[in-house]
């Protein structure tokens, strides 16, 4: 059965997004892109919300940009084709490979592992990872540890009093002070 992961950076004290909406501080160094470029390549399908869905949809056209690398080239070259579902209340379209959530997280999850396919079921996006978390449909969590404290703003992890017992899969220390934790959820 594919695995759901919730992987995002987060601040040491636990934000995804700073109490000003910024989130300039995850900007990753050379070695921090890497691993999301790697890490991309174990997705199937990405489930988003609508925030980060518009945030991301940089990357739909990036590849035209002649300013840009060889890895953000690269990034853009897996993150386009890729599968991805947004569910929003608000918005009519979407575009490039994603569609529009037809259900709750939880019948799309379920959709989702009944059909034939590889790779893992990711979510990026708190509120969206917070709903499939409270349903514990959540198998991982990868949190990209940044070496800053913003002081508020939105928690990687619910605030919701549920005790989710984890076991540490996997550590990396990245030369800029990021330290990427891969967790299991112990079942």
């Amino acid at each position: 059965m594919r695995s759901v992961t919730y992987s995002m950076g987060v601040s040491l004290d636990g934000y995804i997004v700073g109490p000003d909406g910024g989130f300039d501080w995850t900007e990753p160094d050379p070695d921090v892109f890497r691993f999301w470029i790697d890490e991309i390549r174990d997705v199937g399908v990405h489930l988003l919300g609508r925030r980060l869905y518009e945030t991301m949809l940089y990357w739909e056209t990036a590849d035209q940009d002649p300013s840009l690398g060889d890895a953000e080239l690269e990034w853009a070259a897996l993150w386009n084709p890729l599968p991805k579902v947004v569910f929003s209340t608000t918005l009519s379209e979407v575009q490039g490979h994603a569609r529009l959530a037809s259900g709750g997280v939880a019948e799309e999850i379920e959709r989702l592992r009944a059909e034939p396919g590889e790779g893992d079921i990711a979510i990026g996006g708190a509120t969206l990872a917070a709903e499939a978390a409270d349903l514990g449909l959540i198998d991982e969590y990868r949190a990209v540890v940044h070496p800053v404290l913003v002081g508020g703003g939105v928690p990687f992890f619910p605030r919701h009093e549920r005790r989710v017992d984890l076991e540490l899969v996997e550590t990396r220390t990245f030369s800029s002070g990021v330290v990427y934790l891969r967790h299991r959820v112990a079942r």
